[in-house]
């Protein structure tokens, strides 16, 4: 033959393909007969085997790279950035340590008593105690300093023992090191014995060398590895993992999360390369201690995942988080250390999927810019949750949503902050060592490490969130204002008698109540969201917000602006927080006057009161309970021409009482 030309053909029928699953054995195989253009017989057969599988089988590390199109380079290192790769993060512990004192201390000096305190360090994590207020030899702290730390275990537990012979000067009185390996742990709250801990005191002998000489000062102490924890690491509001550390106090699972990473459509470019605007895309799921990265697709602006990932639910009031990010490790550029570019991500509570229903919909991807909100994409996903036991998920809503020890033993606001940084921290170490590497700041996009700083958008939503939470109770007392000013004297006229018959008969109070949710939740079944909730732009006010404050909220933590912007800040912060003041003060004030009603405080106001609490008790019994409830509802509802304009007496007495802002500065 002069050129190609076909030999034989072997068709196959997609419907009639196996599908193989691992950890199913490889399909052996066979010899086909070959075929010619005509679809006769020719001479020769060809071998080979035909299967339908997924990305876990072993033949797709053979195809992994089959519409990555072409790397830029062809090194080894720009082909371990674009493989798809699954991580697991670390466990985690809490390392609780409470010191309690130290006896028989030796000071540098021999003619003072020391400032003791102590310096606890695990890893880049370092706490101090309050110095002794007691100058004596044998100080005396009794405080509880908390760390996280991750399996296996790599660092050590640092005590140093030091004195402030100065203001800026400290010395080392004595230091123990205790291996993290020894400490005990429990996933209770039951009592950890304190243990005597001998002191080192580190002589230095030369530069590169250090003497460890025992002597008799002790540290008495308690550190056990606490397991009945949930450790954060990532944003409260979107944990996809509420389990405890300690493996012995898992439940069985209630279901299986199946997701696939279709596609993307209509991306941002995120670079320029030979002149046009490109991106080398890549998407990263988190859920529970699974990290999942697909395969980086190379130049290309719509690119076609087709990946498919598992995770076994333990809980349904959890949470999927799906990102894309732009690899810029490609190339000559990214030997620099370029970060890797965040193009958006989606987030899926699993409370809100029907179990068994595939749910295949295209998620919009918006990222906030200094310059504003901008839509980078869309992502195509494919999901399902499947429940393996219903009723064991019907059990989930009715137990509480953190481990025992949360409840039990609980951790202060600041102290829950600090410990999710830690592990943050501590977790883009560990996948920042696999390779190729979960980078940091992918890791710290996916788990919101930064939703905790101040925002006035956010501050913004979060109180429109809050009118529209009351919007309802308003609406209602809106409604019974036009009632009770008979601006409908039908509508009036109705509920009066609707009144009467509940007052006459208080026993229906309660069944109309429930009867009435329940009609309203059947009526709202039609109206049901069809979709999981994505991003919502009006909902995170970030339609219509002003630069100024995009611009704070994109700003440093400590801030690198100049002062004369940061005073400006400052000033309009003050004026805010202002305002937020004057409304918590009256709160408090008409919780006081509440108070104050028993109190004495004013004793005319007092008297006034309890007696019309005895002529109330006096009445109250005497009257069938049905009566003083039509009464009081007619009174409420009486017509304008018997209303004043003025406040009502009640309300008049209340605002009279007095509260604690005459004690305030």
């Amino acid at each position: 033959m002069v050129k190609d030309e076909t030999v034989g053909i072997v068709r196959f029928d997609i419907n009639e393909v196996p599908l193989r699953v691992p950890p199913d054995s490889p399909l052996a195989p066979q010899w086909y007969r070959l075929e010619g253009k005509k679809g006769d017989k020719v001479k020769g057969e060809l071998m080979l085997a035909v299967w339908i599988g997924t990305q876990a089988d072993e033949a797709f590390s053979d195809a992994w790279h089959s519409d990555a199109a072409t790397p830029v380079d062809s090194s080894p290192a720009t082909f371990a950035v674009l493989r798809s790769k699954v991580y697991h993060s670390p466990r985690l512990w809490y390392v609780c340590v409470n010191i309690v004192e130290a006896q028989d201390l030796v000071p540098t000096e021999k003619n003072r008593f020391p400032d003791v305190y102590v310096k606890a360090q695990i890893g880049h994590q370092v706490l101090k105690t309050k110095p002794c207020q007691a100058r004596t030899l044998n100080a005396i702290w009794n405080e509880d300093l908390l760390f996280v730390a991750a399996e296996p275990f790599e660092d050590h537990l640092v005590l140093s023992v030091e004195d402030r012979v100065a203001p800026g000067k400290d010395e080392i009185i004595g230091r123990v090191i205790i291996p993290l390996n020894s400490v005990d742990k429990r996933a209770d709250d039951r009592i950890i014995h304190s243990r005597w801990f001998n002191l080192e005191k580190p002589v230095a002998v030369d530069v590169d060398q250090l003497k460890k000489e025992k002597f008799s000062s002790r540290i008495h102490l308690r550190v056990c590895l606490d397991g009945g924890y949930h450790v954060l690491d990532e944003s409260t509001h979107y944990s996809s993992d509420l389990r405890p550390t300690a493996k012995q106090l898992w439940r069985p699972p209630i279901g299986v999360l199946e997701l696939g990473i279709l596609n993307a459509v209509g991306l941002h470019p995120m670079k320029t390369r030979d002149g046009r605007g490109t991106s080398d895309t890549y998407c990263v799921a988190k859920y529970g201690h699974k990290w999942v990265r697909t395969r980086t697709l190379v130049d290309n602006l719509s690119p076609k995942y087709n990946e498919q990932y598992t995770w076994e639910v333990f809980d349904p009031a959890t949470v999927l988080t799906v990102g894309v990010f732009d690899n810029s490790q490609l190339g000559e550029k990214g030997s620099n250390g370029n970060k890797d570019l965040k193009i958006g991500k989606v987030r899926i509570r699993i409370s809100t999927l029907e179990a068994g229903r595939v749910y295949t919909h295209s998620y919009p991807l918006l990222v906030l810019h200094p310059t504003g909100v901008k839509k980078m994409g869309e992502l195509h996903l494919a999901i399902r949750f499947t429940c393996i036991s219903f009723v064991n998920m019907l059990y989930q809503y009715s137990r509480p949503l953190l481990p025992k020890m949360h409840y039990v033993r609980p951790f202060s606001v600041m102290q829950l902050d600090m410990l999710r940084h830690q592990a943050v921290n501590i977790v883009a170490a560990r996948l920042g060592r696999a390779e190729p590497p979960l980078r940091k700041e992918v890791i710290e996009y996916m788990s919101d490490v930064d939703s905790h700083l101040w925002s006035m958008r956010k501050s913004k939503a979060n109180f429109f969130r809050l009118m529209t939470v009351f919007s309802g109770l308003f609406a209602i007392g809106k409604w019974f204002g036009d009632i009770c000013m008979w601006k409908n004297p039908i509508t009036t006229v109705l509920v009066h008698v609707l009144f009467l018959m509940l007052a006459c008969l208080p026993e229906l109070i309660l069944p109309t109540v429930f009867l009435y949710m329940f009609l309203i939740g059947v009526w709202n079944f039609r109206y049901r969201p069809r979709y999981p909730p994505h991003m919502n732009t009006k909902v995170s006010q970030a339609e219509a917000v002003h630069p100024d404050e995009l611009d704070e909220e994109f700003d440093t933590f400590p801030t690198s602006k100049s002062p004369e912007l940061v005073r400006m800040r400052y000033d309009r912060l003050r004026s805010v927080a202002g305002r937020i003041q004057t409304v918590i003060g009256d709160i408090a004030t008409q919780g006081e006057r509440f108070q104050v009603l028993l109190s004495w405080r004013d004793p005319r106001a007092t008297a006034i009161f309890i007696t019309f609490c005895l002529i109330a008790a006096i009445v109250l019994f005497v009257t069938p309970f049905q009566v003083i409830a039509a009464l009081a509802g007619f009174y409420a509802m009486r017509h304008p021409r018997f209303r004043y304009r003025l406040p009502a007496v009640p309300i008049n007495f209340f605002r009279r009482l007095p509260a604690r802002t005459d004690s305030m500065l």
